[in-house]
């Protein structure tokens, strides 16, 4: 065999035994889950783990509601009950404004609340007072809070058992508030932030009032704020007869639809900050950096320099 004949016996014989190459890669494309905020999935318990936690003196799990007669009525056992009026005040006409944080410290500490203990919320008004909790706590910087999916209904719906009358008075707990200071915004940020591109502001209020065909009480101009972004707050719940929250995609997409995206700072408002915060809530679950405008549209719409949408 020639020296060439020999050279192209060898190069065919490496071809051979030389391993395939891997196919080309085909190009990748993001899907709208894989660039999403990762969601805070701490920030909400189900009934079975919540009923496998209720002897644990680590876990707090608070009722909250407006009246006494509700929590005795029926509660789960071992829960502490949170006067939804202790959280929220009337300041300069405006209702449901936060109380100043020393009164705040008094009451949470007061129904055992601790730094080291993880608070379980659930309440009245679908999980309105729950939620304004949630955000009462996550403002003064406790950083374990969650809510119960589905709260009072979920648990009753499933055959747990409830209780009765009054409970024991808790040992006070010893909390430390930090004000997330941020987590706070005014009418007069709104507007300064109203042309942000990585701001949304979501209305949680009935459809009805957003469009301002019925005004809401209270409300001195029908509207919405120019550029707020309607999430009804029950959008986010399967049903009001079954308040569980609905899947997390489809709790995105309410939000990217929207125009929530990864990086958005979303700021939520209602009409007096009830609503607002079960909204405030969601988003912060879904893992954007949320805010919340507490004087909401009753403020805004009694500020006749500010512009209202209709």
């Amino acid at each position: 065999m020639n020296r060439v004949s020999l050279l192209l016996a060898l190069t065919a014989a490496a071809a051979c035994s030389a391993p395939p190459s891997p196919p080309a890669a085909a190009p990748s494309v993001a899907s709208p889950a894989a660039s999403a905020p990762r969601v805070n999935a701490e920030l909400l318990v189900s009934t079975a783990w919540l009923a496998d936690h209720l002897q644990d003196p680590g876990v707090v799990v608070l009722h909250v509601a407006r009246e006494r007669a509700a929590y005795d009525a029926g509660h789960l056992p071992g829960a502490r009950f949170l006067p939804l009026g202790a959280i929220v005040t009337e300041r300069d006409g405006l209702p449901n404004e936060l109380p100043g944080v020393a009164q705040l410290d008094s009451v949470f500490e007061s129904v055992g609340v601790s730094d080291d203990v993880r608070v379980v919320l659930y309440g009245e008004l679908g999980g309105l007072a729950a939620g304004r909790a949630f955000f009462t706590l996550d403002y003064l910087g406790h950083l374990r809070v969650a809510l119960l999916d589905g709260g009072l209904e979920a648990w009753q719906a499933e055959g747990r058992a409830l209780a009765t009358g009054a409970t024991p008075t808790p040992a006070r707990g010893q909390f430390t508030p930090r004000p997330q200071s941020e987590r706070l915004v005014t009418a007069a940020w709104v507007r300064e932030h109203a042309d942000d591109a990585g701001m949304v502001l979501i209305d949680a209020r009935p459809p009805a009032e957003y469009r301002g065909t019925e005004p809401g009480a209270g409300v001195a101009r029908p509207g919405h704020i120019p550029g707020g972004q309607n999430i009804f707050w029950r959008s986010a719940l399967v049903s009001a007869e079954q308040p569980l929250l609905r899947e997390v995609e489809e709790l995105r997409e309410l939000y990217r639809a929207a125009g929530a995206r990864p990086g958005t700072t979303v700021v939520t408002y209602c009409r007096t900050g009830v609503q607002a915060s079960h909204a405030y809530f969601v988003a912060r679950y879904l893992g954007f950096d949320t805010r919340m405008y507490d004087g909401s549209f009753i403020d805004w719409s009694r500020r006749p320099e500010l512009p209202v949408a209709r």
